[in-house]
Protein backbone atom coordinates (compact mmCIF):
# COMPACT_ATOMS: atom_id res chain seq x y z
CA UNK A 1 0.00 0.00 0.00
CA UNK A 2 1.77 3.88 -1.09
CA UNK A 3 1.13 6.23 1.49
CA UNK A 4 0.70 9.58 -0.08
CA UNK A 5 1.68 12.89 2.04
CA UNK A 6 0.12 16.02 1.33
CA UNK A 7 2.99 18.57 1.58
CA UNK A 8 2.29 22.55 1.30
CA UNK A 9 3.26 24.32 -2.08
CA UNK A 10 5.35 26.97 -1.23
CA UNK A 11 6.51 27.54 -4.61
CA UNK A 12 4.83 31.26 -4.19
CA UNK A 13 4.48 31.21 -0.42
CA UNK A 14 6.13 34.40 0.80
CA UNK A 15 9.04 34.03 3.38
CA UNK A 16 8.16 36.43 5.87
CA UNK A 17 11.30 36.34 7.69
CA UNK A 18 13.70 37.22 4.65
CA UNK A 19 11.90 39.31 3.43
CA UNK A 20 12.62 41.46 7.01
CA UNK A 21 15.92 40.69 6.65
CA UNK A 22 16.10 42.17 3.19
CA UNK A 23 14.32 44.93 4.70
CA UNK A 24 16.49 46.27 7.33
CA UNK A 25 19.35 45.80 5.37
CA UNK A 26 18.10 47.95 2.43
CA UNK A 27 18.01 50.60 5.37
CA UNK A 28 21.17 50.00 6.64
CA UNK A 29 22.94 49.95 3.39
CA UNK A 30 20.74 52.95 1.88
CA UNK A 31 20.69 52.97 -2.03
CA UNK A 32 18.00 51.84 -4.52
CA UNK A 33 18.93 48.39 -4.20
CA UNK A 34 21.96 48.16 -6.23
CA UNK A 35 23.48 47.06 -3.25
CA UNK A 36 22.65 43.66 -3.77
CA UNK A 37 19.15 43.43 -1.69
CA UNK A 38 16.88 43.99 -4.67
CA UNK A 39 14.58 45.93 -2.24
CA UNK A 40 12.53 48.61 -3.33
CA UNK A 41 11.33 50.94 -0.01
CA UNK A 42 7.60 52.82 -0.17
CA UNK A 43 5.57 54.56 2.32
CA UNK A 44 7.20 54.77 5.82
CA UNK A 45 10.39 52.96 5.21
CA UNK A 46 11.12 55.69 2.36
CA UNK A 47 10.76 58.17 5.03
CA UNK A 48 12.94 57.07 6.95
CA UNK A 49 15.55 56.32 4.29
CA UNK A 50 14.82 59.74 3.44
CA UNK A 51 16.03 61.03 6.83
CA UNK A 52 18.65 58.49 7.45
CA UNK A 53 20.13 59.85 4.24
CA UNK A 54 19.73 63.62 4.52
CA UNK A 55 22.48 63.00 7.49
CA UNK A 56 24.70 60.10 6.64
CA UNK A 57 25.56 60.59 2.79
CA UNK A 58 28.80 61.56 1.86
CA UNK A 59 29.47 65.18 0.83
CA UNK A 60 27.43 66.92 4.02
CA UNK A 61 25.33 69.53 2.66
CA UNK A 62 26.14 69.51 -0.71
CA UNK A 63 23.81 66.43 -1.38
CA UNK A 64 26.65 64.73 -3.06
CA UNK A 65 25.80 60.64 -3.26
CA UNK A 66 28.26 57.93 -1.12
CA UNK A 67 28.68 54.55 -2.23
CA UNK A 68 25.70 53.39 -1.01
CA UNK A 69 23.52 55.84 -2.95
CA UNK A 70 22.45 57.86 -0.16
CA UNK A 71 22.55 61.55 -0.42
CA UNK A 72 22.64 64.29 2.51
CA UNK A 73 20.00 66.81 1.83
CA UNK A 74 19.86 68.71 4.82
CA UNK A 75 21.72 71.59 3.54
CA UNK A 76 22.32 74.99 6.04
CA UNK A 77 18.59 75.68 5.77
CA UNK A 78 16.73 76.33 9.13
CA UNK A 79 13.45 75.39 7.68
CA UNK A 80 14.45 72.16 6.28
CA UNK A 81 16.23 71.14 9.34
CA UNK A 82 13.28 71.77 11.38
CA UNK A 83 11.40 69.74 8.79
CA UNK A 84 14.04 66.82 9.56
CA UNK A 85 14.29 66.92 13.24
CA UNK A 86 10.39 66.90 13.05
CA UNK A 87 10.58 63.92 10.66
CA UNK A 88 13.12 61.88 12.80
CA UNK A 89 11.33 62.44 16.40
CA UNK A 90 8.33 60.95 13.96
CA UNK A 91 10.34 57.91 12.59
CA UNK A 92 13.03 56.97 15.49
CA UNK A 93 12.74 56.81 19.41
CA UNK A 94 13.50 59.24 21.43
CA UNK A 95 17.30 57.54 22.61
CA UNK A 96 18.37 57.63 18.69
CA UNK A 97 16.86 61.21 18.08
CA UNK A 98 19.72 62.06 20.52
CA UNK A 99 22.32 60.32 19.14
CA UNK A 100 20.73 61.31 14.94
CA UNK A 101 20.50 64.83 16.68
CA UNK A 102 24.97 64.89 18.36
CA UNK A 103 25.67 63.39 14.53
CA UNK A 104 24.14 66.35 12.88
CA UNK A 105 25.88 68.65 15.02
CA UNK A 106 29.04 67.07 14.22
CA UNK A 107 28.71 66.43 10.68
CA UNK A 108 26.78 68.93 8.97
CA UNK A 109 28.07 71.76 11.40
CA UNK A 110 24.76 72.63 12.08
CA UNK A 111 25.21 74.41 16.09
CA UNK A 112 25.43 78.03 14.70
CA UNK A 113 21.31 77.08 13.77
CA UNK A 114 20.63 76.39 17.54
CA UNK A 115 20.89 80.55 17.69
CA UNK A 116 17.24 80.26 16.07
CA UNK A 117 14.33 80.24 19.35
CA UNK A 118 12.33 77.98 16.29
CA UNK A 119 15.16 75.53 15.72
CA UNK A 120 15.56 75.13 19.38
CA UNK A 121 11.70 74.55 19.88
CA UNK A 122 11.97 71.69 17.36
CA UNK A 123 15.05 69.40 18.98
CA UNK A 124 15.15 66.28 21.29
CA UNK A 125 16.46 68.10 24.38
CA UNK A 126 19.00 66.29 26.72
CA UNK A 127 22.36 66.67 27.97
CA UNK A 128 24.44 66.68 24.82
CA UNK A 129 22.08 69.66 23.27
CA UNK A 130 22.33 71.82 26.77
CA UNK A 131 26.24 71.18 26.49
CA UNK A 132 26.32 72.49 23.08
CA UNK A 133 23.94 75.39 23.62
CA UNK A 134 26.51 76.40 27.05
CA UNK A 135 29.33 76.74 24.33
CA UNK A 136 27.75 78.83 22.35
CA UNK A 137 27.74 81.13 25.35
CA UNK A 138 28.02 84.76 24.34
CA UNK A 139 27.33 84.15 20.87
CA UNK A 140 23.73 83.51 21.65
CA UNK A 141 21.62 86.56 20.96
CA UNK A 142 19.09 87.88 23.68
CA UNK A 143 16.06 86.71 21.80
CA UNK A 144 17.06 83.18 22.28
CA UNK A 145 18.26 83.10 25.68
CA UNK A 146 15.06 82.59 26.78
CA UNK A 147 13.72 79.59 24.74
CA UNK A 148 17.49 78.11 25.63
CA UNK A 149 17.31 78.47 29.32
CA UNK A 150 13.58 76.79 28.84
CA UNK A 151 15.45 74.56 27.17
CA UNK A 152 18.08 73.86 29.68
CA UNK A 153 15.50 74.00 32.38
CA UNK A 154 13.27 70.55 31.09
CA UNK A 155 16.67 69.42 31.14
CA UNK A 156 17.90 69.87 34.81
CA UNK A 157 14.41 69.09 35.62
CA UNK A 158 14.40 65.38 34.38
CA UNK A 159 17.75 65.30 36.01
CA UNK A 160 16.54 65.83 39.33
CA UNK A 161 13.41 63.64 38.86
CA UNK A 162 15.72 60.74 38.07
CA UNK A 163 18.38 61.47 40.94
CA UNK A 164 17.59 63.77 43.71
CA UNK A 165 15.52 61.44 46.38
CA UNK A 166 18.12 58.12 45.58
CA UNK A 167 20.94 61.08 46.08
CA UNK A 168 19.10 62.22 49.32
CA UNK A 169 18.19 59.02 50.90
CA UNK A 170 21.61 57.40 49.90
CA UNK A 171 24.05 60.16 51.46
CA UNK A 172 21.49 60.59 54.83
CA UNK A 173 21.89 57.02 55.56
CA UNK A 174 25.76 57.24 54.98
CA UNK A 175 25.76 60.59 57.46
CA UNK A 176 23.73 58.25 59.99
CA UNK A 177 25.95 55.45 59.34
CA UNK A 178 28.99 57.61 59.90
CA UNK A 179 27.72 58.86 63.19
CA UNK A 180 29.22 55.98 65.39
CA UNK A 181 27.74 55.55 69.48
CA UNK A 182 28.10 52.90 71.65
CA UNK A 183 24.71 53.51 73.60
CA UNK A 184 22.22 52.65 70.12
CA UNK A 185 18.30 52.26 69.72
CA UNK A 186 17.62 48.80 68.97
CA UNK A 187 17.05 49.74 65.31
CA UNK A 188 20.10 51.75 65.13
CA UNK A 189 22.37 48.37 65.74
CA UNK A 190 24.93 47.59 63.80
CA UNK A 191 25.11 43.82 64.34
CA UNK A 192 28.27 42.57 62.46
CA UNK A 193 30.21 45.13 64.48
CA UNK A 194 28.92 44.74 68.03
CA UNK A 195 29.73 40.50 67.54
CA UNK A 196 32.86 41.16 66.47
CA UNK A 197 33.46 43.39 69.60
CA UNK A 198 32.03 40.64 71.84
CA UNK A 199 33.58 36.95 70.88
CA UNK A 200 35.36 36.89 74.22
CA UNK A 201 31.87 36.61 75.68
CA UNK A 202 31.06 33.64 73.66
CA UNK A 203 28.85 31.09 75.40
CA UNK A 204 29.55 27.58 73.83
CA UNK A 205 26.81 26.12 75.51
CA UNK A 206 24.66 27.92 74.45
CA UNK A 207 26.38 28.34 71.26
CA UNK A 208 25.37 32.08 71.24
CA UNK A 209 27.45 35.49 72.26
CA UNK A 210 26.59 37.54 74.90
CA UNK A 211 26.43 41.32 73.52
CA UNK A 212 28.43 42.93 76.67
CA UNK A 213 28.74 45.97 74.84
CA UNK A 214 26.92 47.55 71.81
CA UNK A 215 28.64 49.06 68.85
CA UNK A 216 25.21 51.40 66.45
CA UNK A 217 24.88 54.02 63.96
CA UNK A 218 24.26 57.65 65.31
CA UNK A 219 21.57 59.88 63.72
CA UNK A 220 23.01 62.70 62.05
CA UNK A 221 22.01 65.63 63.70
CA UNK A 222 20.57 68.57 62.03
CA UNK A 223 23.36 70.51 62.15
CA UNK A 224 26.10 70.29 59.29
CA UNK A 225 28.27 67.55 59.22
CA UNK A 226 30.18 67.12 56.61
CA UNK A 227 31.87 69.79 53.84
CA UNK A 228 31.86 68.42 50.58
CA UNK A 229 33.67 70.71 47.64
CA UNK A 230 32.73 69.65 43.81
CA UNK A 231 35.91 71.62 41.76
CA UNK A 232 34.53 70.83 38.32
CA UNK A 233 36.28 70.72 34.75
CA UNK A 234 35.01 72.70 32.49
CA UNK A 235 36.99 72.15 29.52
CA UNK A 236 34.60 71.62 26.05
CA UNK A 237 34.97 67.83 26.59
CA UNK A 238 33.53 68.03 29.99
CA UNK A 239 30.40 69.18 28.99
CA UNK A 240 28.06 66.42 30.23
CA UNK A 241 30.41 66.36 33.54
CA UNK A 242 29.37 70.05 33.95
CA UNK A 243 25.60 69.40 33.49
CA UNK A 244 25.59 66.83 35.87
CA UNK A 245 27.94 68.30 38.50
CA UNK A 246 25.14 71.27 38.47
CA UNK A 247 22.14 69.09 39.60
CA UNK A 248 24.09 67.27 42.19
CA UNK A 249 25.52 70.09 43.27
CA UNK A 250 22.06 71.94 43.76
CA UNK A 251 20.35 68.48 45.36
CA UNK A 252 23.79 68.22 47.95
CA UNK A 253 23.29 72.30 48.63
CA UNK A 254 19.42 71.38 49.65
CA UNK A 255 20.63 69.00 52.47
CA UNK A 256 21.26 70.43 55.85
CA UNK A 257 23.58 68.54 56.64
CA UNK A 258 26.41 68.97 54.10
CA UNK A 259 27.98 72.49 53.22
CA UNK A 260 28.47 72.38 49.79
CA UNK A 261 30.52 74.11 47.48
CA UNK A 262 30.58 74.14 43.51
CA UNK A 263 33.79 75.45 42.04
CA UNK A 264 34.25 75.49 37.85
CA UNK A 265 37.44 76.09 36.22
CA UNK A 266 39.68 76.66 32.84
CA UNK A 267 42.71 78.60 33.62
CA UNK A 268 40.88 80.73 35.85
CA UNK A 269 38.73 79.32 38.51
CA UNK A 270 34.65 80.35 39.41
CA UNK A 271 33.19 79.73 42.86
CA UNK A 272 29.63 79.38 41.61
CA UNK A 273 28.21 78.31 45.59
CA UNK A 274 26.06 81.28 46.04
CA UNK A 275 23.88 80.10 42.53
CA UNK A 276 23.56 76.70 43.74
CA UNK A 277 19.76 76.70 44.47
CA UNK A 278 19.05 77.17 40.47
CA UNK A 279 21.15 74.72 38.90
CA UNK A 280 20.01 76.22 35.53
CA UNK A 281 21.59 79.49 36.86
CA UNK A 282 24.82 77.75 37.70
CA UNK A 283 25.18 76.41 33.94
CA UNK A 284 24.88 79.14 32.75
CA UNK A 285 27.45 80.44 34.94
CA UNK A 286 29.99 78.27 33.26
CA UNK A 287 32.31 78.84 30.16
CA UNK A 288 32.35 75.95 28.12
CA UNK A 289 36.15 75.38 26.43
CA UNK A 290 39.40 76.91 27.04
CA UNK A 291 42.50 75.71 28.89
CA UNK A 292 42.85 73.30 32.32
CA UNK A 293 44.31 74.46 35.29
CA UNK A 294 43.92 71.68 37.87
CA UNK A 295 46.57 73.17 40.48
CA UNK A 296 44.97 76.57 40.33
CA UNK A 297 41.62 75.46 41.14
CA UNK A 298 42.94 72.63 43.60
CA UNK A 299 44.89 75.83 45.30
CA UNK A 300 41.59 77.62 45.70
CA UNK A 301 39.31 74.90 46.80
CA UNK A 302 41.81 73.81 49.72
CA UNK A 303 42.09 77.33 50.98
CA UNK A 304 38.51 76.89 51.73
CA UNK A 305 38.91 73.82 53.68
CA UNK A 306 38.33 74.43 57.53
CA UNK A 307 37.83 71.01 58.39
CA UNK A 308 39.85 68.76 56.86
CA UNK A 309 38.41 65.05 58.51
CA UNK A 310 35.08 66.05 57.53
CA UNK A 311 35.16 67.32 54.13
CA UNK A 312 35.11 65.11 50.88
CA UNK A 313 36.82 66.76 48.49
CA UNK A 314 35.91 65.54 44.57
CA UNK A 315 37.59 66.70 41.35
CA UNK A 316 35.80 66.19 38.43
CA UNK A 317 38.46 65.94 35.33
CA UNK A 318 39.95 64.60 32.53
CA UNK A 319 43.40 65.13 34.46
CA UNK A 320 44.99 66.95 31.08
CA UNK A 321 46.85 69.24 33.46
CA UNK A 322 48.09 72.71 31.73
CA UNK A 323 49.45 73.85 34.88
CA UNK A 324 51.85 72.85 37.07
CA UNK A 325 52.04 69.17 37.71
CA UNK A 326 53.66 68.49 40.21
CA UNK A 327 52.23 71.33 42.39
CA UNK A 328 48.39 69.66 41.36
CA UNK A 329 49.82 66.26 42.92
CA UNK A 330 51.47 67.75 46.40
CA UNK A 331 48.08 69.69 47.05
CA UNK A 332 46.47 66.61 46.80
CA UNK A 333 49.00 64.62 48.98
CA UNK A 334 48.74 67.52 51.38
CA UNK A 335 44.89 67.60 51.40
CA UNK A 336 44.69 63.29 51.77
CA UNK A 337 47.77 63.54 54.64
CA UNK A 338 45.15 66.41 56.18
CA UNK A 339 42.38 64.75 56.49
CA UNK A 340 40.33 65.02 53.54
CA UNK A 341 38.35 62.34 51.64
CA UNK A 342 39.83 62.80 47.75
CA UNK A 343 38.11 61.53 44.66
CA UNK A 344 38.67 62.22 41.39
CA UNK A 345 36.29 61.39 38.61
CA UNK A 346 37.49 61.38 34.96
CA UNK A 347 33.66 61.92 33.90
CA UNK A 348 30.37 62.09 35.16
CA UNK A 349 28.12 60.92 32.46
CA UNK A 350 26.29 58.24 31.27
CA UNK A 351 29.09 58.21 28.29
CA UNK A 352 31.48 55.07 27.75
CA UNK A 353 34.93 55.27 28.57
CA UNK A 354 36.43 58.85 28.30
CA UNK A 355 39.56 60.39 26.79
CA UNK A 356 41.84 61.11 29.92
CA UNK A 357 45.73 61.76 30.61
CA UNK A 358 46.62 58.01 32.17
CA UNK A 359 50.17 59.29 33.29
CA UNK A 360 47.99 61.87 36.11
CA UNK A 361 45.44 59.28 36.76
CA UNK A 362 48.17 56.61 37.95
CA UNK A 363 49.74 59.31 39.95
CA UNK A 364 46.85 60.06 41.85
CA UNK A 365 46.40 56.63 42.14
CA UNK A 366 49.70 55.95 43.76
CA UNK A 367 48.98 59.05 46.15
CA UNK A 368 45.76 56.76 47.26
CA UNK A 369 43.19 58.73 45.16
CA UNK A 370 42.07 56.68 42.46
CA UNK A 371 41.08 58.32 39.58
CA UNK A 372 37.98 56.68 37.39
CA UNK A 373 34.74 57.47 35.53
CA UNK A 374 31.30 57.58 37.18
CA UNK A 375 27.45 57.25 35.50
CA UNK A 376 25.13 59.40 37.22
CA UNK A 377 23.08 56.17 38.51
CA UNK A 378 26.71 55.67 41.06
CA UNK A 379 27.68 59.00 42.07
CA UNK A 380 25.52 58.53 45.55
CA UNK A 381 27.04 55.70 46.00
CA UNK A 382 30.89 57.37 45.97
CA UNK A 383 29.59 59.83 47.54
CA UNK A 384 28.36 57.77 50.47
CA UNK A 385 31.06 55.47 50.70
CA UNK A 386 33.40 58.78 50.86
CA UNK A 387 31.24 59.88 53.53
CA UNK A 388 31.55 56.59 55.99
CA UNK A 389 35.56 56.75 54.63
CA UNK A 390 35.26 53.43 53.20
CA UNK A 391 36.57 52.15 49.77
CA UNK A 392 35.00 53.29 46.87
CA UNK A 393 32.29 51.40 44.61
CA UNK A 394 34.69 51.12 41.41
CA UNK A 395 37.32 48.41 40.00
CA UNK A 396 40.56 47.99 41.19
CA UNK A 397 42.98 50.11 39.04
CA UNK A 398 45.48 48.74 36.88
CA UNK A 399 49.15 49.29 37.33
CA UNK A 400 49.26 51.46 34.42
CA UNK A 401 47.02 53.42 36.25
CA UNK A 402 43.56 52.61 33.65
CA UNK A 403 41.11 53.33 35.45
CA UNK A 404 37.74 51.70 36.37
CA UNK A 405 34.47 52.31 35.41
Amino acid sequence: MTTTTNTPDTTNTPDTGNDERLRRWRLVLGGDGAEGTGRALTGRDAAMDAALGALYGDGGATGARNRTGRSAGLGASAPSVARWLGDIRTYFPSTVVQVMQRDAFDRLDLAALLLEPEMLEAVEADVHLVGTLLSLGKAMPETTKETARAVVRKVVEDLEKRLASRTRATLTGALDRSARTDRPRHHDIDWNRTVRANLKNYLPEYGTVVPERLIGYGRAARSVRKDVVLCVDQSGSMAASVVHAAVFGAVLASMRTLRTRLVVFDTAVVDLTDQLDDPVDVLFGTRLGGGTDINRALAYCQSRITRPPDTVVVLISDLYEGGIRDEMLKRVAAMKASGVQFVALLALSDEGAPAYDRDHAAALAALGAPAFACTPDLFPEVMAAAVEKRPLPVPALAADGEAGH
